[in-house]
C-alpha cells in the first residue's frame, strides 16, 4: 500500500466517526497531512509508510503547531527500519506518538485503545498502581514475594505500586499469580510537548516575511514562524491565536488563502494573509487580507483585530 492510500484511508476512517476534516492538498513536504476535529479533540495528523523518515525538525515543528493550537500530534505508519510496526502499541519519536495502520482503525473505530508502548529496551505497559496495592493486601502477599513471583527487586515492585511502567513479561506475570487485570490502556495523545523557543531574530527569512514578523513582533505580539506548514507562522497573545500566511509579489493570494482558510474553521481560530503585492479583494474565504503599506501604519495592534474581525465575514 503506498502513502496515499494509506492516508486515504486514515480520512476515511476520521470522517466516518465524526471528525471535520481539511481538504486534502497535493502539496508535499509539510509537516502534518490532516487536521480533524471532534468537539474538543483536535488532531494534527502526518502519515508516513516509514517512520524513520520523520525528522527531529519535522517533530518540533508538529508539537509546536499542536501545542499552540491545543491540540493533539500523530504519526500514523507502516514500518520503520527495525520492520513492521506492531498493532497495538504506541511508538514515539521525539515526543510524537505512532500507530500503526490498524491501531489507529481499532482505536477510532472500535474503541479499541492499545495498552503496550516500545521504549528503549523493549515493550512496556502501563501498571494501575491501585489495583496491584489492593490485590497485595486483600491477599496478604508480602513484596518480597511479589518480587519473586515478577523476577525483580523489592524495590521495583514498590515504583510499580507507585505507578511506575513495567515490561510486558512482567505485568503478565503478576496478573496471572494475583488473578487481577493490571494494565491500563495508553493514551495516544499524551505526548511530551516542549514548545519551539520563541524567534527573536528572523534573518533567515524571505524579506517580506522578514518585515511582516518584526513588525507583528514591535506590536506586541509572540511570532512562532513555521517551515513545514501551509502558512508561514502563528501570531498570538494571551488572548488569540492568528494562522499568518505571508505572500510574496511572485505567490498568488487566492491559493494561499484558500488553504490557510480552510484549516483556520477546522482548528477555529482566525486566519490573516499579508500581501506583498496590491490586491483588490480585502477576504478570501474567510482570511482577512492586510496588505503590506496597510501594515506599516498600524500602530496598536488591536487595529490588525478590528481589521480581521471587519473582513473575515
Amino acid at each position: 500500500m503506498n502513502r496515499e492510500r494509506v492516508l486515504d484511508e486514515v480520512r476515511e476512517i476520521l470522517a466516518k466517526t465524526g471528525f471535520y476534516l481539511s481538504e486534502k492538498t497535493n502539496t508535499r513536504g509539510l509537516s502534518f497531512d490532516a487536521v480533524a476535529r471532534r468537539d474538543e479533540i483536535l488532531l494534527l495528523i502526518k502519515v508516513l509508510l516509514n517512520v524513520d523518515a520523520f525528522s527531529r525538525q519535522s517533530a518540533e515543528e508538529l508539537k509546536m503547531i499542536a501545542t499552540t493550537l491545543k491540540g493533539a500530534p500523530l504519526l500514523i505508519g507502516e514500518r520503520s527500519g527495525a520492520g513492521p510496526l506492531q498493532d497495538g502499541v504506541i511508538y514515539s519519536r521525539s515526543g510524537v506518538p505512532i500507530l500503526s495502520r490498524q491501531t489507529f482503525k481499532d482505536f477510532f473505530e472500535e474503541g479499541v485503545p492499545p495498552f503496550i508502548f516500545s521504549a528503549p529496551g523493549g515493550m512496556y505497559v502501563k501498571l494501575d498502581g491501585e489495583a496491584l496495592r489492593r490485590a497485595r493486601e486483600e491477599k496478604e502477599i508480602s513484596l518480597g514475594a511479589l518480587a519473586e513471583i515478577a523476577g525483580v527487586s523489592r524495590r521495583a515492585i514498590q515504583m510499580y505500586l507507585e505507578g511506575m511502567s513495567a515490561t510486558v513479561d512482567i505485568a503478565m506475570r503478576l496478573e496471572k499469580f494475583l488473578g487481577e487485570p493490571l494494565v491500563v490502556p495508553m493514551d495516544p495523545f499524551q505526548y511530551s510537548a516542549r514548545v519551539a523557543d520563541l524567534l527573536g531574530n528572523f534573518e533567515e527569512f524571505e524579506r517580506f516575511e522578514r518585515d511582516v514578523f518584526q513588525r507583528l513582533f514591535r506590536l506586541g505580539y509572540d511570532v512562532l514562524p513555521t517551515v513545514k506548514c501551509p502558512f508561514e507562522a502563528f501570531t498570538k497573545d494571551r488572548e488569540i491565536v492568528l494562522l499568518t500566511g505571508v505572500t510574496s509579489r511572485e505567490e498568488r493570494a487566492d491559493e494561499k488563502a484558500s488553504i490557510v482558510s480552510n484549516l483556520a474553521k477546522i482548528v477555529e481560530r482566525d486566519s490573516v494573509l499579508f500581501v506583498e503585492r496590491r490586491v483588490s479583494r480585502k477576504s478570501f474565504g474567510g482570511t482577512a487580507v492586510i496588505g503590506k503599506e496597510e501594515l506599516r501604519k498600524i500602530r496598536d495592534r488591536a487595529k490588525i483585530l478590528e481589521l480581521i474581525e471587519e473582513r473575515k465575514s
